[in-house]
């Protein structure tokens, strides 16, 4: 399973700018088989936000569906904790990165239940460390490498593991430079030469942003470093070169492919995505709303259904006598659970008067920056009967809190999909969220959550006002939280829609 030449062809123009003839298109081409996604992270595996999640509930679900799904990703320490069952897979094969040329080895988790499959790219020196992108809030200096290793290693494992496969979907930066050196180091290979190429923007606030000189580490042509692929004010952007590239990008929802294309919700990048034109593509992420039922969850104290609400008041009470709050059953919970990041909007949290407003209870679940960690554990220390925090994270305490909470606040500066809000309303428990992104296409204003639009800690003020009249009304809460409760947040559509997608980065292909 030899890689390929380390010597790059002269690329193909494609992408937005660089494809120099647009074949015709036909119409709506059947999918003959196979998806393969490459991506940094999958749950249960390995994850720091919604991208594992995402990637997980989109395999599965097409899977499920009947399309044969393959994952790939890299073997951190965290896999080996997680799966420690794994199976090699061949012998290891070398992979030239740029000058360098290094050793991969290829592992499986073996097949015990339903698919998707999944493989594993083995490079101890690159992956087996403490973290996924770095440590201590600093990122690995050599994550450049680290990726262009394992997007080269993943295309030169595909034959052997996705023989079928005829598209290449890689999820945001990290794997961004997978079309590019599928259709330059690879790109005179027929088995590559048919596959076509899906790129995902899953957060475009993390781009993979490197000194000019890494174009050379990573054996891409200098040709390659112009304003129409990886230059980027002088440096290289990993996620821009993938964008030149790739058949057909994706973005979580499709608020968010629109804020894309402006100056305030590009990130600098607004002008690739408007080049895009319709090669891009608003998709809402899924939950799994089997894992995310009230009704069956074993990890509540009380199951309950929109039916019958009556185990929620439990769920709420047992939250309460956890968190050391007093069991008001009368007060309004917020919890709010996240990174506690400034991208989910601890600033106006931090900057309104929540508490001397409202007789409501908050608690907030997370980890993340200290001083976010700082400022919250003050004001559990100022107002202990009203304020809980907890920042140590983990599955069964957010199936707690998303029970037990009456709100949840999501104020978010930006939110591309967001997860949080859709497995809320599943609960019964209603968002508090600024408008933007997935959070516009996910919650009905005044139906099933309250959203505002300034980023200000006024506008939150006057959002939880709102949400807090409503709970008050003991005809009109009860209906909203049912409605939320029967909102339909599964993968189905988003699967189809995606299909889709695959059949407009194939078209090219199959015209030939």
């Amino acid at each position: 399973m030899d890689s390929a030449p380390a010597t790059l062809s002269r690329p193909r123009r494609v992408g937005a700018r660089w494809r120099s003839q647009q074949s015709p298109i036909p119409a709506a081409p059947p999918l003959r088989t196979g998806v393969v996604h490459l991506t940094a992270e999958c749950w249960p595996l390995a994850r720091t936000g919604g991208l594992g999640e995402a990637v997980n509930g989109l395999a599965t679900f097409q899977a499920a569906a009947g399309t044969p799904a393959v994952v790939v990703m890299p073997l951190y320490r965290s896999v080996r904790q997680t799966a420690p069952n794994l199976e090699r897979v061949g012998a290891s094969f070398s992979v030239a990165v740029g000058p360098r040329t290094e050793e991969a080895r290829l592992y499986r988790i073996p097949a015990s239940g339903a698919p998707p499959r999944v493989f594993l790219i083995e490079h101890p020196g690159f992956f087996d460390r403490s973290g996924i992108y770095g440590d201590n809030g600093s990122d690995y200096p050599d994550n450049a490498r680290r990726f262009a290793f394992f997007c080269l290693a993943a295309l030169a494992a595909l034959p052997k593991i996705a023989p079928d496969a005829q598209v290449l979907h890689a999820h945001d930066w990290h794997t961004a430079l997978a079309p590019v050196y599928l259709r330059t180091v690879f790109g005179e290979y027929p088995f590559y030469s048919g596959l076509g190429t899906v790129l995902s923007v899953h957060n475009a606030g993390f781009q993979g942003h490197f000194p000019a000189a890494t174009m050379g580490e990573l054996g891409l042509s200098l040709e390659l470093f112009t304003w129409r692929a990886f230059e980027w004010y002088g440096r290289t952007n990993v996620l821009k070169g993938g964008l030149a590239f790739t058949d057909a990008a994706v973005t979580v929802s499709p608020t968010h492919a629109r804020e894309l294309r402006t100056l305030e919700g590009g990130f600098g990048l607004h002008e690739t995505f408007i080049g895009l034109g319709d090669r891009l593509a608003g998709i809402l992420n899924g939950i799994d709303t089997e894992l995310w039922n009230p009704a069956t969850d074993a990890a509540i104290t009380a199951n309950y259904s929109a039916e019958d609400l009556a185990g929620k008041r439990w769920c709420k009470a047992a939250l309460q006598r956890a968190y050391g709050l007093p069991q008001r059953a009368p007060a309004p919970l917020f919890g709010m659970s996240a990174r506690l990041v400034s991208q989910k909007g601890l600033d106006i949290v931090l900057g309104a008067d929540l508490l001397s407003r409202t007789d409501a209870q908050f608690i907030f679940l997370g980890a993340g920056e200290q001083r976010y960690h700082q400022a919250l554990a003050a004001l559990a220390a100022l107002a202990p009967e009203r304020v809980a925090v907890e920042f140590a994270f983990s599955d069964r305490r957010e199936h707690e809190l998303l029970a037990g909470a009456d709100l949840l606040l999501m104020p978010s500066l930006y939110e591309p999909c967001g997860l949080t809000q859709m497995r809320a309303q599943r609960y019964g428990t209603i968002p508090v969220a600024r408008g933007v992104g997935g959070l516009a296409d996910s919650i009905e204003h005044g139906d099933t959550g309250f959203l505002f639009a300034a980023y200000t800690p006024a506008a939150l003020e006057e959002a939880v006002r709102t949400a807090v009249a409503r709970y008050r009304d003991d005809v009109a809460w009860p209906a909203m939280t049912r409605r939320a409760m029967r909102r339909s947040f599964g993968w189905e559509r988003s699967v189809a829609q995606y299909d889709d997608v695959y059949r407009r980065a194939l078209a090219p292909r199959l015209v030939r």
